[in-house]
C-alpha cells in the first residue's frame, strides 16, 4: 500500500525557502524558535476563531497561516540540519508542536454547520494518531514515515480550503458535511499505510 501525497512537494517548497535560511541562522534564529513560535501562533489563532465562530469572516486567516506555518516548518527543520541546530528536544518540540497546531486550527470548525463536533474530534484524534504512526517507523529501525493519503500537508490543504471557502461565501453547503468522514476516513487508510510501509522498509532493512 502506498499513496501520493502533497508532502512529496516539500524539497522544491524548501528550495525556495533555503536563501531565507541563511539569513535566519546569521540572524541568530534558533530551530527550536522558529518551532515553538508556529506552534504558539497556531493554537492562538485557533483559539480566536473558535472564539468567534460561528461567524466566517475569521476564518479567512486560517488558509494564510497554514501557507506561513508550512514555510515556517521547512525552516526549522532546514536550521536543524543544515546549520547544526539538530537536539532531542528538537525533534520533541517538532513532533508535539505540529500535533498541538493541528488541534487547534481544525477545532474551529466543530463550531460551524454543517459539521458534527464528534467528527471533528475524530478528524483530530486520528490526525495525532497518523503522526504517533509515523514515528513509530523510527522505533523499528525505518524512517520518519510520512505517507498519504492524507498527511500533515494534506490536512493542511483541506482545511485551508475549507476556511478559505467558508470565510469567502458565509456557509457551507448541508452536503459538505460528509466532508469530515472522508476525512476520518483517509486517516484510517493513512495510518495503515505508515505502519504497512514502516514495517516494510524495516524489515527490508534486516535482511540486508
Amino acid at each position: 500500500m502506498s499513496a501520493v501525497s502533497i508532502y512529496a512537494l516539500k524539497p522544491r517548497f524548501q528550495a525556495l525557502l533555503r536563501p531565507l535560511a541563511g539569513v535566519l541562522a546569521r540572524s541568530g534564529v534558533t530551530a527550536n524558535q522558529v518551532t515553538v513560535a508556529a506552534a504558539a501562533v497556531s493554537v492562538a489563532l485557533g483559539a480566536y476563531v473558535a472564539w468567534r465562530a460561528p461567524a466566517a469572516g475569521p476564518f479567512l486567516a486560517i488558509p494564510a497561516w497554514m501557507f506561513a506555518r508550512m514555510a515556517m516548518n521547512a525552516l526549522d527543520g532546514m536550521l536543524a540540519r543544515e546549520f547544526g541546530q539538530k537536539s532531542a528536544l528538537g525533534a520533541y518540540l517538532n513532533e508535539l508542536g505540529d500535533v498541538v497546531a493541528d488541534a487547534a486550527l481544525y477545532l474551529p470548525f466543530a463550531f460551524v454547520d454543517p459539521f458534527a463536533p464528534g467528527w471533528v474530534a475524530t478528524v483530530i484524534v486520528l490526525s495525532a494518531i497518523s503522526e504517533h504512526a509515523g514515528v513509530l517507523g523510527l522505533g523499528i529501525g525505518a524512517s520518519r514515515r510520512y505517507d498519504g493519503p492524507l498527511g500533515k500537508s494534506d490536512r493542511a490543504f483541506a482545511f485551508g480550503a475549507l476556511a478559505l471557502w467558508l470565510g469567502a461565501t458565509g456557509a457551507l453547503p448541508a452536503w459538505s458535511a460528509w466532508l469530515m468522514p472522508l476525512m476520518a476516513a483517509l486517516l484510517v487508510l493513512t495510518i495503515a499505510n505508515r505502519v504497512h510501509r514502516g514495517l516494510a522498509e524495516a524489515a527490508a532493512g534486516r535482511a540486508a
